[in-house]
């Protein structure tokens, strides 16, 4: 698991690693830990550079640095950061999902990991691998998955048409639940979505309607 020796890190706890590329899928079978709270560190860490960047080096409001550090920050995001790391070979999950390796799981792990990274070697790491895979994404103005509600609710207002989601199934244990939500533009179905919690699928179907819509 060297895989982010290319980037000038070296991770001491390799247990801590480990447990950052282990799906609950995995844990579930294997009993050990699953990489969900280093997630939640990493997002937060995460968060803070990307926060620290805009503040410090683009003149934006208040709103536009938050929709950027949202856009930044996306699932779609951290699942193109990962390939740029290369950690989907080691990524542990149970029997059950070993053919369903999504950028849910990829995206998700990118966060533990820079969890990790945070815990063994401190925030400048952190920084460090953030400024080696996030900023040149940010600085080539790729463009990732945003606020698709939004923009489908103007596009659909100008129009004067009605706009609804639906929820079509919610799956999964109540740890790892996963929803399925269909948008409705006068009563007709352009989108649909799936994702870890409602509103993560809203804007997933969201984003699969303003696609048709902008055709």
């Amino acid at each position: 698991m060297d895989f982010l020796s290319k980037f000038g890190i070296e991770i001491e706890n390799k247990d801590l690693l480990l447990t950052a590329l282990t799906h609950s899928s995995y844990s579930n079978e294997h009993d050990v830990v699953n990489y969900e709270r280093l997630e939640f560190l990493g997002d937060a860490v995460l968060q803070i550079l990307m926060s620290d960047y805009l503040y410090n080096n683009l003149d934006l409001s208040e709103g536009d640095m938050s929709k950027t550090r949202a856009s930044y920050v996306c699932e779609s995001a951290c699942a193109k950061y990962a390939e740029a790391i290369n950690y989907k070979p080691y990524i542990r999950v149970g029997h059950g999902q070993i053919n369903n390796i999504n950028d849910t799981i990829v995206a998700d792990i990118f966060e533990s990991i820079m969890g990790c990274i945070y815990l063994d070697k401190g925030m400048a790491a952190a920084k460090s691998l953030f400024d080696q895979v996030v900023i040149p994404c940010v600085e080539n103005h790729d463009i990732f998955f945003g606020d698709y509600k939004s923009k489908l609710q103007e596009m659909v207002q100008t129009s004067k048409k009605s706009l609804e989601y639906r929820l079509i199934s919610e799956t999964g244990p109540a740890h790892d639940k996963v929803f399925e939500v269909e948008v409705v533009i006068d009563n007709i179905i352009y989108g649909k979505g799936i994702g870890k919690s409602k509103k993560e699928a809203e804007q997933k179907a969201a984003f699969d309607a303003f696609k048709k819509q902008a055709k």
